[in-house]
């Protein structure tokens, strides 16, 4: 069951990945008021910004499944495959967002969302 806190923890952490790829070595970044600095970002470092933005947007409902798959009785080590894949491609989708690859993003969302569905009716039986 520990690997299902790691997983958790590790979907958590994943909009600071995006975070960091957006502020590490920007010049003129003001950690005291970054908004405004990371709003006028382009290129990569904007579609970074907006990366972590639709990470955190991704987190409630993958949170939400993951609890009510643990309240159905899903089976753990299937519960723990569907959400190490969904981390995964969470973290594709990441690379590919920051990349410029908007079609690819778009199916990577798209699988991650797929993932959050069976991860919610993973525990019906």
């Amino acid at each position: 069951m520990t690997h299902i806190a790691w997983l958790m923890l590790a979907a958590a952490l994943l909009p600071l990945v995006a975070a960091i790829a957006s502020k590490a070595g920007g010049r003129g970044f003001d950690n005291r008021d970054p908004r405004p600095w990371l709003q006028a970002q382009q290129g990569w470092r904007g579609r970074a910004n907006a990366a972590q933005a639709n990470s955190f947007e991704a987190l409630p409902f993958f949170f939400a499944a993951v609890l009510f798959a643990l309240y159905n009785q899903a089976p753990v080590q299937h519960l723990g495959v569907l959400m190490g894949a969904w981390v995964v491609v969470r973290l594709v989708y990441l690379a590919l967002y920051v990349g410029g690859h908007g079609t690819l993003r778009s199916l990577a969302w798209l699988a991650a969302l797929i993932l959050n569905v069976l991860i919610l009716f993973a525990g019906a039986r």
